[in-house]
């Protein structure tokens, strides 16, 4: 029977905890920052927080101790907001068990380096092999919920991805296996910034020719950068890339959309952060993905325009001009 720690008390990290729970696991302990959240998931088995009107299973509890969470964890996930997962991993030492699988389930790129989260994973010490991507079109709210849905769990190490499959496998959660980290996790990452503009154009009032549009652009420019940075186009085309995407870009429930429809209603990207409880990558991690794309020479449009919105240089406007005023071009060039 498998323990398990999951890092992290925010709406998915508590969604996966009660997968890994249906899937099997003995004991699974979240780490949480506040001790009232703690607290909370222990004795009355919600998240006061995310995920208020869901019960937890009774084998899911909680604490702020690093060390009591990894204690005994045969299977560690770290589900913290990606910019700070550096800073996380600092904090916590050496609690995590050296033979540990670790799983990410973060998306996003780091700020100032270009690291994927698995690479900044690998970096603070855990080695390559042992490190565990899970993503595709996972709305935290709805497999709370227990709705039936895919992903993919992605390792260099078909191995390792396997028994995490396994291990994740509940009768409402599919996963498959990858050995494609590099696609699993640009498609996630991206995606959250195309999320941003297709929200930005329904808050403009635009309708779903505008959004489908937005949508496949995007995709093209997702599959650029996983082409510049070695991913398989297989990847980008199944539930890491296109299915993350529509559900990310479509979905009321998903942060990044409902931050760009405010965005498009004009809303402050100052006020839109303020928001307790209420991370959206995209705000953060467009600059980095931009970054990132222009040390590979990558052309990614909208999120260039994106990032533009998003440091006060350009409105929603301004980005849909821009966009429909680019020189034409064959579409798959």
């Amino acid at each position: 029977m498998t323990r398990a720690a999951v890092f992290g008390a925010g709406s998915w990290g508590t969604a996966f905890a009660q997968v890994l729970a249906d899937a099997g696991a003995q004991r699974v302990t979240i780490w949480a920052r506040r001790e009232e959240v703690a607290r909370s998931i222990r004795e009355d088995h919600r998240n006061p927080d995310y995920l208020p009107d869901v019960e937890l299973a009774p084998q899911v509890g909680a604490t702020t101790d690093p060390e009591q969470a990894a204690r005994h964890a045969d299977l560690v996930v770290l589900a913290v907001p990606s910019q700070s997962l550096r800073e996380n991993l600092a904090a916590w030492g050496d609690v995590l068990a050296q033979d540990a699988l670790v799983v990410s389930l973060m998306k996003g790129i780091e700020l100032g380096t270009g690291l994927r989260m698995s690479e900044v994973i690998e970096a603070a010490g855990t080695d390559r092999g042992r490190i565990v991507v899970v993503t595709g079109p996972n709305l935290s709210r709805e497999i709370a919920e227990r709705q039936p849905a895919a992903a993919v769990v992605a390792c260099t190490e078909r191995a390792a991805a396997e028994r995490v499959a396994g291990l994740v496998a509940a009768p409402y959660f599919r996963p498959y296996t990858q050995t494609d980290v590099v696609g699993a996790e640009i498609g996630g990452a991206v995606k959250n910034v195309i999320a941003i503009a297709v929200g930005m154009a329904e808050g403009l009032g635009y309708g779903d020719n505008t959004k489908s549009s937005l949508i496949t652009r995007g995709l093209a420019e997702i599959a650029r950068l996983g082409q510049a940075l070695g991913a398989e186009p297989s990847t980008l085309r199944g539930l890491a890339g296109v299915g993350d995407l529509i559900a990310t870009c479509m979905s009321p429930l998903s942060r990044n959309h409902r931050v760009g429809v405010a965005l498009g209603q004009g809303s402050t990207v100052a006020e839109l952060m303020s928001v307790p409880h209420q991370t959206a990558e995209g705000l953060k991690s467009c600059r980095s993905v931009v970054e990132l794309a222009g040390r590979h020479g990558v052309d990614m449009p909208i999120c260039q325009g994106v990032t533009a919105v998003v440091d006060g240089k350009a409105t929603p406007e301004q980005l849909t001009g821009a966009l429909m005023s680019r020189a034409r071009k064959h579409e798959l060039a």
